[in-house]
């Protein structure tokens, strides 16, 4: 390409660059006009203006979105900031279908991918203990605010309607507001969690989802799980992780979310009554993703240590072992650990001493051949099998020395 031809190329880009340019200013000018329209009609229109700028709220963030992550999130910035919130709040509210739905969907546009700023600035909170970043807090992010402007009871009342479209985009709401951590307890404290639960039962697909990522939030605060367990999660969890596919996003949210249940328990006691409880969870460890399968060990680990009597038995009774040796070999760092400490603690049980050594090397060398082919299957199971031992044996020499220790006699100093 001579000299000349490659000038009017960087002409050609630099014109092109300027009009880029203009568009872009052109199209923030009339975006922040279109904001102030919004907002007008929103604050001081009748409620045919007002479900017509709930809906170009809606529009405007996803133009925003098709641009560009940061340019959408200005926008709902801009937005937030304009005074909208409120009247879209009090619009939930309305005896008219198509306002409940215009705001709700609005609303759920104003509050979305704002988490992490809100995720810091709580922390700072907790951290420093100081009420002047809890202020500021209120003020900068749209799930705080739209929490703050009263959103909260009037989408707890949507949870109880039979439409389901309703229905659906209150549930959607209440996750959305539940990511911010100061959101947490006001919407625990609002009565949403047996709503919540109901739709594990009886809701759509999409409800479902959105009802278990909800509840899940909620627990992620310790106080809330009262209420949970109060609202009978357990066994519609179970049904749902039967029924989905063990690798799913779904499954991982589902047993994250039993995981943090089986710490009390309550929680421990619903999960072994409910028929295929223990059986669900071994099945997870055998098929599921890496996130589900160390949330479901984690769920048994934690039966088993809280009573190893009654909970070595039942878990054994699953056919939990082989699932457990595979995880210790291809599971996360954290799963692998949780797996070799349930498995230390199923070794103690009279019933998986009746386990020949033969059949346990062809259960390892079964899983070792799964995992890392035929070839390094040998070396894997011999690995495993070492471990095994080793463990064992440091667990019987520390019980041989606490007996020798209690049977020494107490020496006194003279």
């Amino acid at each position: 390409m001579g000299q000349e031809e490659q000038s009017t190329v960087v002409v050609e880009e630099e014109e092109e660059g300027e009009e880029r340019h203009e568009i872009s200013e052109s199209w923030s000018q009339r975006k922040q006009t279109l904001v102030l329209e919004i907002s007008s009609k929103l604050i001081n229109g009748d409620l045919d203006a007002k479900i017509e700028a709930a809906r170009d709220i809606r529009n405007l963030v996803r133009k925003s979105s098709s641009s560009s992550s940061s340019s959408s999130a200005k926008t709902r910035l801009k937005l937030g900031a304009s005074g909208v919130i409120p009247p879209l709040v009090t619009m939930l509210v309305s005896p008219n279908p198509d306002a409940r739905q215009a705001s709700l969907l609005a609303l759920l546009n104003l509050a979305v991918r704002n988490d992490r700023v809100i995720a810091v600035v709580a922390l700072l909170y907790v951290e420093l203990n100081c009420p002047a970043i809890s202020a500021i807090l209120l003020h900068i992010r749209n799930k705080v605010k739209i929490v703050t402007a009263g959103a909260v009871p009037p989408l707890v009342e949507l949870l109880k309607f039979q439409n389901g479209s309703l229905r659906d985009l209150a549930t959607a709401a209440i996750l959305t507001l539940s990511a911010a951590a100061l959101n947490k307890p006001i919407i625990a404290a609002s009565g949403a969690a047996p709503l919540l639960v109901q739709i594990l039962s009886t809701g759509s697909v999409q409800g479902k989802v959105d009802a278990v990522t909800a509840l899940h939030n909620l627990s992620t605060c310790k106080d809330n799980t009262a209420a949970i367990l109060d609202a009978k999660a357990v066994p519609p969890l179970i049904n749902l992780l039967k029924e989905c596919k063990k690798y799913s996003k779904f499954a991982e949210k589902t047993t994250a979310l039993l995981e943090i249940l089986s710490n009390s328990e309550e929680g421990r006691v619903a999960i072994s009554d409910m028929p295929g409880g223990i059986l669900t969870l071994v099945e997870t460890v055998e098929d599921g993703s890496l996130v589900s399968t160390e949330h479901a060990v984690g769920a048994l680990l934690t039966l088993c240590q809280s009573c190893r009597d009654i909970y070595r038995e039942l878990i054994l009774k699953e056919g939990a072992v082989p699932g457990l040796l595979r995880l210790t070999v291809d599971g996360t760092a954290e799963a692998r650990e949780k797996a070799r400490r349930l498995l230390d603690l199923l070794r103690d049980s009279p019933q998986e001493k009746q386990l020949a050594s033969s059949v346990l090397e062809r259960i390892v060398y079964d899983i070792a051949t799964r995992v890392d082919g035929a070839d390094k299957a040998a070396e894997t199971a011999k690995r495993l099998l070492e471990d095994m031992v080793k463990r064992s044996m440091e667990h019987s020499m520390s019980r041989i020395q606490q007996r020798a220790a209690s049977c020494t006699p107490n020496i006194q100093s003279t």
